[in-house]
Formats: C-alpha cells, structure tokens, sequence
C-alpha cells in the first residue's frame, strides 16, 4: 500500500525528518513551482515518501535529493508525479 499523508509517523524523529525537509525545499535557491513546494512527505520509521505533482523532472529530482540529503541515501522513495500544464 502506499503511504499517504495519515500514515505520517507521531515521533519526534518522524515529525522532525518531515519538517527538516520541508524547510529544505522552502528555503531552496531553485526556483520551485507552488506545486513543488507543496509536495506530500511522508516519514515512517526514518523512511520517507515524497507524493505529489511536480511541474518538471528536474524538480523531481532536486526534491529527491534534497529529502535524501536530510534522511539519507536509500530512506527515500520518490513517487513525484511530473504534470504538465497544456
């Protein structure tokens, strides 16, 4: 199943992976689009899941390895959706 934003996990360390993300993502010099900012992430466990739409593949992998950055190499899985407005 996949993770959706009820399965956030209640611990401090779990609340915290989430949080140091998002303020990565925010506080980015790149210039992500309102969408990119406002992603899902998920943290269960130290594992996190990203969800969402994104507008380009470059933001879907900037994103990815901005989480990764934050919980580590192999905790993140990358389900970002690119969409393109036409």
């Amino acid at each position: 199943a996949t993770p959706t934003a009820d399965d956030q996990g209640n611990s401090e360390a779990d609340r915290t992976l989430t949080q140091k993300i998002r303020q990565s993502i925010v506080s980015s010099t790149n210039n992500y689009s309102v969408t990119a900012k406002n992603v899902k992430i998920i943290s269960q466990n130290g594992k996190v899941t990203l969800r969402g739409p994104v507008q380009s593949d470059a933001e879907k992998s900037s994103i990815g390895a901005l989480a990764a950055s934050v919980a580590g190499e192999g905790n993140v899985d990358n389900q970002l959706e690119v969409k393109t407005n036409q």
